[in-house]
C-alpha cells in the first residue's frame, strides 16, 4: 500500500505539467521502461515520468515531490542490476538522460565537467583527439556518469584506475527539499571541511540527485596487451590474482575471474568455445617496453 495520499500523485503530476510543459508522460509502456527491465526483479513502474533538461528542472520536480510527499526516483541509463529505479510504492521517475552537455574539459588538469546524462562512451568519443580518456568502465555502454556516481560503479578497470569513488572530483546535486548544492572543487588536494562529494557518491539518490559532476581523466596508454589464463582450480586463480595485485610494479589495468559455470554461460550466449575451466582475463596498459616487462613478470 502506498504511504501517501492517492490523489497526491495526480495533483503533483498536474502541477508538473503546468511548469514543465510537454515533458511529463504517463503512458503505460514508457512507465514500464522506467522500472527494472534487465534482471529477474519485478517491474514496478512509477505513476509518471518527467524528463529533465537542467538542474533547475530537477529542483522543480524534487520540490513539488516534497510538497505533495510523492516519491521521486532518479533515472539515468536504466542499466543497474539492483532495482534502484523501481517504484515499489509509485511516484515520479525523474529521467536525466537528456542532460548530455559536456560543459568543460581541462586537459592540462586531467578533468572534465559534465551533466549527469552524459555516458562514458559519449565522453570518451569527445576526448578521442586529446590523448585522454575516462577510465571507469562498468560494461554497459549506455551507463550515464550521474548514475554511475550515484551507484558508485566500478568495472573491469578498477584495479588500476579505481572506481567512481576515486573518479568524481566534485558534484552539483539537488537535495530532498529542492535546494541546489555544489560539493568540493577542482583542486586535487584539499583538507577543508566535510567531504560531501564522497557522501553523495554511492548514495543512490537518497541524499541528493546528482545533476553535474567533475570527473578525473587519464592519459591514453601507448600500448594495451590482453591475456587469457586458465587454471585447474578457483583457488589457484585467486592466489595468482593476489600475488599479481600485491606486486606493485606489475601495472595491471584489468583482471577478471570467471569460473567454469560462467565460462559455460559465455559459450552459450556468445557462441564461443572456451575451455570450461576457471579463467583469468587480464589487460596491461603502458609503454611498449613497460607492457612487455609487465607481461613477462606476470607470466
Amino acid at each position: 500500500m502506498k504511504r501517501f495520499e492517492p490523489e497526491a500523485v495526480a495533483i503533483a503530476v498536474n502541477v508538473l505539467r503546468q511548469q514543465l510543459s510537454g515533458r511529463v508522460e504517463t503512458g503505460a509502456e514508457l512507465r514500464r521502461q522506467h522500472a527494472n527491465t534487465v534482471t529477474w526483479l519485478d517491474n514496478q513502474p512509477p505513476d509518471a515520468v518527467v524528463f529533465a533538461r537542467s538542474t533547475s528542472d530537477v529542483a522543480t520536480v524534487v520540490r513539488i515531490g516534497a510538497q505533495y510527499r510523492v516519491p521521486v526516483i532518479a533515472f539515468g541509463g536504466g542499466t543497474s542490476l539492483e532495482g534502484q529505479i523501481n517504484a515499489p510504492e509509485g511516484g515520479i521517475s525523474l529521467d536525466l538522460s537528456g542532460m548530455t552537455q559536456i560543459l568543460e574539459v581541462h586537459a592540462e588538469d586531467l578533468d572534465a565537467t559534465v551533466e549527469a546524462g552524459v555516458t562514458r562512451v559519449q565522453l570518451n568519443q569527445y576526448l578521442r583527439d586529446t590523448g585522454l580518456f575516462f577510465a571507469v568502465d562498468p560494461g554497459a555502454e549506455t551507463a550515464t556518469l550521474g548514475g554511475m556516481a550515484a551507484t558508485r560503479a566500478s568495472g573491469t578497470n578498477a584495479v588500476r584506475y579505481g572506481t567512481m569513488r576515486d573518479a568524481v572530483v566534485s558534484a552539483t546535486a539537488v537535495l530532498a527539499d529542492g535546494r541546489i548544492v555544489k560539493t568540493g572543487g577542482r583542486a586535487r588536494k584539499s583538507a577543508a571541511g566535510y567531504d560531501l562529494t564522497r557522501l553523495l557518491v554511492g548514495s543512490e539518490g537518497t541524499l541528493g540527485i546528482i545533476t553535474e559532476l567533475t570527473v578525473r581523466l587519464h592519459g591514453q596508454p601507448e600500448r594495451v596487451v590482453a591475456a587469457v589464463v586458465r587454471f585447474p582450480t578457483i583457488r589457484q586463480a585467486a592466489e595468482t590474482t593476489i600475488a599479481a595485485v600485491q606486486l606493485g610494479g606489475l601495472g595491471l589495468a584489468r583482471i577478471e575471474l570467471l569460473d567454469a559455470m560462467q565460462i559455460e554461460a559465455v559459450n552459450a550466449y556468445s557462441k564461443m568455445n572456451l575451455e570450461r575451466q576457471p579463467t583469468l582475463f587480464l589487460e596491461f596498459h603502458g609503454t611498449s617496453a613497460a607492457v612487455d616487462e609487465q607481461f613477462a613478470m606476470f607470466r
